[in-house]
């Protein structure tokens, strides 16, 4: 049984993003695996006036691996891999997530950029850009991402604006 996702306090503060992505490939294999095993039942069917035809026994083969397909979907679909906060960015390994999440606080970042194709985050530590990481977009789902890239970039860019530090309504002209 999958365990319930913890509550969080203020959820309406939060981006979630989850490996919905990847799931899609799950969920196909297990659809497959599962029609696979109503094909042997039905054909087995007619092992009465058949006997050559395959037993209806052989269903239970491809059972476990439909069954592990359908975990690995749900779980995906279900547990964040990237969390936004006002405190930062959660990101969650695929395999012990609850080990191994890292969190990258906002002052952490001094930039971000994303590859034309939305397929790759990279967040820089240093305005030199020499460290940084890089982080995989394959997995949130592709309609998510720009929404992600978006989220990202416009809180870790500096304001367009170059009246940063001035007063709002001082706009006077010298």
């Amino acid at each position: 049984m999958i365990p319930k996702a913890p509550r969080v306090a203020a959820p309406e503060k939060e981006l979630r993003f989850t490996r919905s992505g990847q799931a899609v490939w799950f969920w196909l294999v297990a659809m497959i695996l599962a029609a696979t095993a109503c094909v042997i039942i039905v054909m087995g069917l007619g092992r009465l006036t058949e006997p050559d035809r395959l037993h209806p026994a052989w269903a239970i083969a491809p059972l476990p691996a439909a069954w592990l397909a359908t975990r690995t979907a749900l779980r995906l679909t279900r547990h964040a891999y990237i969390i936004l906060t006002p405190l930062g960015i959660e990101i969650f390994p695929f395999f012990r997530p609850a080990d191994g999440m890292r969190m990258i606080s906002w002052g952490e970042i001094d930039g971000a950029e994303t590859d034309p194709s939305l397929r790759r985050l990279t967040l820089h530590f240093d305005s030199d850009q020499t460290a940084g990481i890089h982080l995989s977009l394959a997995p949130v789902r592709r309609d998510l991402r720009p929404l992600l890239a978006k989220a990202v970039l416009e809180r870790v860019s500096p304001p367009a604006d170059s009246s940063a530090g001035k007063p709002a309504g001082n706009t006077t002209k010298n």
